[in-house]
């Protein structure tokens, strides 16, 4: 998972005056993208071909909470998770080949 200075470096911040702001949209987002994938193979999100898919979902979404806290805009709104949801798309395909993987495994 990101950490703490990877979310700053991505947002170029130097203070530490949101660091528990940001501790908290980090694990939020990989709450969300964990829960929007699945959450049976923790070992899933660490595997090579996931790993950063799933660090720049997070990042991606941590940075959106960060940039848009304001749910009140007088312009049209767009939606800041757009790349965000194209990300969680393709981990839950590799998620669900995952999945019959292991439940083929376990019926041999």
């Amino acid at each position: 998972m990101p950490t703490l200075d990877d979310l700053k470096l991505s947002l170029r911040l130097d203070g530490d005056a949101d660091d528990q702001l940001l501790t908290g949209y980090l694990n939020t987002a990989k709450s969300y993208i964990t829960q929007a994938v699945g959450t049976e193979s923790d070992s899933f999100y660490d595997d090579a071909s996931v790993i950063d898919l799933f660090n720049t979902a997070v990042l991606a979404l941590a940075s959106a909470y960060y940039n848009y806290r304001s749910s009140l805009v007088p312009t049209t709104a767009i939606s800041i998770d757009l790349p965000v949801d194209s990300i969680i798309g393709q981990l839950r395909g590799l998620y669900d080949l995952e999945m019959e993987a292991t439940t083929d495994d376990q019926s041999n």
